[in-house]
């Protein structure tokens, strides 16, 4: 294998991290990608999460069955009209830089993610009017109608407190020293290459931290992330190359756990983010129709993830309680593709699909590209550094763009903020106001049996308007040392360091 100067550097660091005196002491964790802002507020990878589950702790979590439980707080309490929610904040619970978590802290919180300039929670908290101190201790969340989603959403990102004087002082430059109240503190950060968090000495759950510090280490490249593992540089890995597992699997130094991811992996049409794409055939829809016709995902998946991900066409799995039954995984048919692309007046369309530099994300671009080019399509591959393509995406500077999301527990989390109008991670542009009445009337719909009805009906709108075309559901593949202990396998993919040992 040829090693590139970035891959050397990471070899020499990694080196450099593992004397001796920190063999029991530092937790080395490989990245598939570099996290982007160190924000809760602004942040939207999913490596940004795996970090934040060491520096950023929440007001509630979840357990291995997706249950709700509480972290910084302590219990909660519905009105009667479930206009409103009360809150306990646990006590003696204190920030990085020695400030104490009390209930004008998380209101201030929440504050700020709702109207943060950029914010990425905005549209998470939007049903949340306004927020009452009740005493130190408690708050009150008052809500313009009840809203099923709020406990789900204060398990992530919208529900992680960050120190108020720390974020006041520091403005919009914040993610460069962020301050959170987690088992682990901010040390530095290298872009592209490393994040460094050491032992909060004061953290409220001290008894369950085991390591002194943790390395995050962003390695782009599998091959080269599993080498670091085999060689001792690291000490876990997420998201394995689903081809490596066979053989790891029968190596005894190491332990894998498999999951079925609760998001998706999916392409991402610009249908009206931009006029950068004004002209591009995937603005009809009779073009993305065709696009998925052409479309095989049982091959995609066996040949793009080694069989290591389950097909689906909707924001959950087909094995998800929330899946909408109504709508099920269409089967190919080129020739009925090349009739609508005959119809749509393009039956050789042309347009460049963007994709990230991660192996998985290429693999699958060649893999769309060989099946859609038996209907006609003319597709381009342009490949991206991650955080370069999500910019593009944003800026409505693609026509089409592989995307993944890592999921909610909540099937709210994985339609909102992609498919109502505006909302901050609607990459494709997508607005229909019938779709944004459905899914607002999901939010404040309680009883589970009717939310799946209102379920079906949006997929019935956005599987035919296609703004997204859902391909698969990765088994979220985890490969660390078997010295490793006490790993918990919960379906987001965050690895929850309290409890985690090193025998």
């Amino acid at each position: 294998m040829t090693l590139t100067i970035r891959t050397v550097a990471i070899l020499i660091f990694a080196a450099a991290a593992c004397v001796p005196a920190y063999a029991q002491k530092t937790l080395r964790i490989g990245l598939a990608e570099d996290p982007d802002v160190l924000d809760p507020t602004l942040a939207r990878t999913f490596v940004g999460r795996v970090v934040f589950a060491g520096l950023c702790d929440k007001l509630f979590d979840l357990d291995e069955k997706l249950n709700i439980v509480p972290q910084l707080a302590t219990e909660y309490k519905w009105a009667t009209d479930s206009k409103s929610l009360t809150i306990k904040i646990r006590s003696g619970v204190t920030f990085h830089d020695g400030e104490k978590l009390d209930a004008e802290a998380v209101k201030f919180n929440l504050e700020r993610h709702k109207t943060m300039q950029g914010s990425n929670r905005r549209g998470e908290l939007a049903p949340v009017t306004s927020i009452d101190v009740v005493d130190p201790l408690t708050i009150r969340l008052n809500l313009s109608g009840p809203f099923a989603p709020l406990l789900a959403v204060l398990t992530d990102r919208s529900g992680m407190m960050v120190s108020p004087k720390a974020a006041k002082a520091a403005g919009d430059k914040f993610s460069s020293h962020p301050v959170c109240s987690g088992p682990f503190k901010f040390v530095e950060r290298v872009a592209q290459d490393r994040i460094v968090l050491e032992r909060f000495p004061n953290y409220w759950n001290k008894s369950q931290i085991f390591f002194d510090k943790v390395v995050y280490l962003s390695i782009v490249d599998s091959t080269v992330r599993l080498a670091n593992l085999k060689s001792g540089q690291l000490d876990f890995i997420e998201r394995a190359a689903p081809s490596d597992i066979p053989a790891i699997s029968k190596d005894k130094r190491f332990k894998v756990t498999k999951m079925v991811e609760i998001g998706y992996q999916g392409i991402d049409f610009n249908v009206g983010k931009s006029d950068f794409a004004a002209k591009s055939p995937v603005r009809d829809a009779r073009v993305r129709e065709a696009f998925e016709l052409s479309l095989d995902r049982k091959a995609i998946v066996e040949v793009v993830m080694e069989e290591q991900a389950d097909p689906g066409n909707q924001w959950v799995s087909p094995s998800n309680p929330w899946y909408a039954k109504n709508m099920p995984i269409p089967k190919r048919d080129v020739a009925r593709a090349k009739a609508l692309l005959k119809e749509a007046g393009v039956p050789n369309p042309s347009f460049t699909l963007i994709t990230t530099t991660t192996s998985d994300a290429q693999r699958l671009a060649q893999v769309v590209q060989a099946m859609v080019k038996d209907s006609g399509f003319d597709m381009k591959i342009q490949a991206a550094e991650f955080a370069t393509s999500l910019d593009m995406a944003d800026k409505g500077q693609y026509e089409a763009y592989v995307l993944g999301w890592s999921g909610r527990a909540d099937p709210d989390g994985n339609l909102y903020n992609f498919l109502v109008c505006k909302s901050p991670n609607n990459y494709a542009g997508y607005c229909k106001p019938e779709v944004d009445e459905l899914i607002n009337k999901s939010r404040v719909t309680l009883d589970p049996a009717e939310r799946r009805k209102l379920f079906e009906q949006v997929a019935a709108h956005v599987l035919k308007d296609r703004p997204i075309v859902y391909l698969y559901h990765r088994h979220l593949l985890w490969v660390y040392t078997n010295k490793l202990n006490g790993v918990r396998p919960i379906q987001d993919g965050l690895l929850r360091l309290q409890g985690l040992k090193s025998s």
